[in-house]
This record gives structure tokens, C-alpha cells and sequence, in this order.
């Protein structure tokens, strides 16, 4: 049951596994011209489990503890998975042990795969989420643990490989648009953003934004999901 299951869930990972890869090894890498060891990345991939998180926790590693800020910038930046937890609390509750796991390792890919993915009669649904899960969480630990060891072995210029999360947000922004029909949730997104960098400038802006446009989506969730926006 178990080994089907797998069979079944691996294909549908392999999208995850280019991208997973290569965005894994740059940020290893970037951890370890950062100053850290690969041990960083791997603990980091194993409990954090979010990209964009992680590439930001560069950052407060670096800065002064400021735990309270740190804090905020995380739950803000996470915040969509609040709406992923609730778009499969009824699909997971029937799932016994598993669902504490498929919890704790939903990421945006998982979700649309988990949400989407057609699971053969002849499978366990359970135990084809709990795969696609574990796969995509193994293929991002080991990318940010292999970059982490090639990060000690590498002699060129790595100024503005950091960059690869701000392109990673382009192509999510990108695939948002194309699926979408009404535009709602970009709208709200690009429009929260820009507001609040022109009233609380460069430096103080994010967590206003990501404030903003969690609230607004809650707000206008009916209306977004009438519309095909929110999936």
C-alpha cells in the first residue's frame, strides 16, 4: 500500500524536484558566504521549511536580536499558509498520525499538488499526500544541505545570488496571474505593497504590506474565490 502509494505520489513531485534543486543549492550557498555552515541550511530546511523565510533569516541571523520584529516578519511573510490550513482542514482531519506531519510540512507546491492531483482509486489518499509532502521537504533539505558543503568549495563571485528569491517571488507572481481570472488577489497585493512603500518608505515597509494584504484578502475571500482567484 505503502510502496504504491509512493509510485503514485513521486511523479508528481518532479516539477518540485527541478525547482526545489536549484533553488536549494543557492541557498546553501548563499548561508555559507553568508558565514555559516552547511549545518545552518540543513537545520534550517528540516524545521523552517520555507523558502522565503529561510532567505530572509539570513538576514535577521546577521542583523541585532530583535526577536519581536523577527517574529512579526515571519508570521507575515507564512501568513498564506493560514489559508491553506483552512482550505484542507477537512481533508486532513480523516488522515490519523499523518495529518501532524502533513501539517507541519505543507508548502506552497505541496498544497497545489496535494489540491489538485488526481490519486488513483487503487491508492491510499493518505498516504499519497504523506509522500508528495516528505518527497518535496527531502528534495529541498538536501538541496540546501548540498549547497551548504559546495558553498566551502567555491571560489567565484557570488555577489547578488540572494537575488534568486526576489526572481523566485517574479515567477510566483507570474504563475499567480496566468491562473487567475479576475486578478483579485494580485490587485490587492501590488496595490498594498506600493501604498505602503510610498507611506513608510524602503526601510519600513514590508511588514505593513504583508499586514495589509492579509487583511484585505480575508476581507474580500468570498468575492476572490467566486472569482477562481483563490484556489
Amino acid at each position: 500500500m505503502r510502496r504504491k502509494a509512493l509510485k503514485a505520489a513521486f511523479p508528481h513531485t518532479l516539477p518540485i524536484l527541478a525547482g526545489f534543486w536549484f533553488l536549494g543549492l543557492a541557498y546553501g550557498i548563499y548561508m555559507n558566504v553568508s558565514g555559516f555552515s552547511f549545518v545552518y541550511p540543513m537545520i534550517m530546511s528540516l524545521t523552517i521549511f520555507g523558502g522565503s523565510l529561510e532567505f530572509v533569516a539570513v538576514t535577521m541571523l546577521l542583523a541585532p536580536f530583535t526577536p519581536l520584529q523577527t517574529f512579526i516578519m515571519a508570521l507575515v511573510i507564512q501568513a498564506r499558509h493560514l489559508f491553506y490550513g483552512i482550505a484542507m482542514l477537512d481533508r486532513y482531519k480523516e488522515m490519523g498520525f499523518k495529518k501532524y506531519y502533513l501539517i507541519f510540512g505543507m508548502c506552497d507546491e505541496t498544497f497545489s499538488i496535494n489540491c489538485s492531483a488526481e490519486i488513483p482509486k487503487d491508492v491510499d489518499e493518505g498516504w499519497f499526500l504523506f509522500f508528495v509532502t516528505l518527497l518535496n521537504q527531502f528534495y529541498w533539505v538536501s538541496a540546501a544541505t548540498t549547497g551548504g558543503i559546495l558553498g566551502s568549495f567555491l571560489n567565484f563571485d557570488t555577489t547578488g545570488l540572494d537575488f534568486v528569491m526576489t526572481a523566485m517571488f517574479v515567477v510566483i507572481l507570474l504563475e499567480q496571474l496566468m491562473k487567475e481570472t479576475q486578478h483579485y488577489s494580485a490587485s490587492i497585493g501590488i496595490l498594498c505593497t506600493l501604498i505602503c512603500r510610498l507611506i513608510f518608505g524602503a526601510e519600513n515597509f514590508m511588514i505593513p504590506a504583508m499586514s495589509c494584504i492579509v487583511i484585505f484578502l480575508t476581507i474580500f475571500r468570498g468575492k476572490i474565490e467566486k472569482a477562481g482567484d483563490l484556489q
